[in-house]
């Protein structure tokens, strides 16, 4: 297996999306970290109900933050910020230009590999950059020897052998071809303690 799993994956999914790139992660909340950290906000408004650890990484990166009862399907804007977790989307065309748009390959998600996530993007700069955050600063396909100078990263990369699957998954999906989200009821994050302001 190579990196050229990974690369090819990618192109896929950016073609499926209508997207410039994609940059593929361990998790969308990984992602969302990345991106979070590229962008680098003072403050965050989004939605309450979502997963957990959404909001955690609010507090991870101390960014102040706002909970909101904002109800979405498919996806929602982290505010003022260009991202989007749209975890619970995935459809043709679907990429926002000017956007960093996260998707979900977790357990129940449109494809589900029960682990994996990626960014899409039509920004080369902010693709190039969060690509080497997701994999320890480095290069791909260089080595960590071959490479002379490292930037901040993440071991937050995507195995080679979920995008070999997620690849799989994402022909078959295309194949059904049945894509509009439905609601899913998340918690509502206001009411865990460690949130409330």
């Amino acid at each position: 297996m190579s990196y050229q799993h990974i690369f090819d994956f990618e192109k896929e999914l950016a073609e499926f999306t209508g997207s410039t790139y994609a940059i593929t992660t361990d998790c969308c909340t990984h992602a969302l970290e990345i991106c979070l950290r590229l962008i680098n906000p003072k403050k965050v408004s989004s939605s309450a109900f979502t997963y957990v650890s959404v909001p955690m990484l609010y507090l991870k990166l101390g960014i102040d933050f706002e909970l909101t009862g904002e109800e979405w399907i498919g996806e929602y804007n982290l505010k003022d910020t260009p991202i989007w977790d749209s975890a619970r989307l995935l459809k043709p065309k679907m990429y926002r230009p000017g956007q960093l748009q996260c998707v979900s390959f977790g357990n129940g998600k449109p494809v589900d590999n029960k682990r994996g996530g990626a960014i899409l993007t039509d920004n080369k700069s902010w693709y190039e950059s969060l690509k080497k955050m997701s994999y320890d600063g480095r290069v791909l396909p260089l080595s960590t020897s071959e490479q002379e100078h490292f930037s901040l990263g993440f071991h937050y990369n995507m195995p080679i052998e979920h995008a070999i699957n997620c690849s799989k998954l994402l022909k078959q999906y295309q194949e059904k071809g049945s894509y509009e989200p439905t609601k899913v009821n998340y918690y509502d994050c206001r009411n865990i303690n460690l949130f409330k302001k």
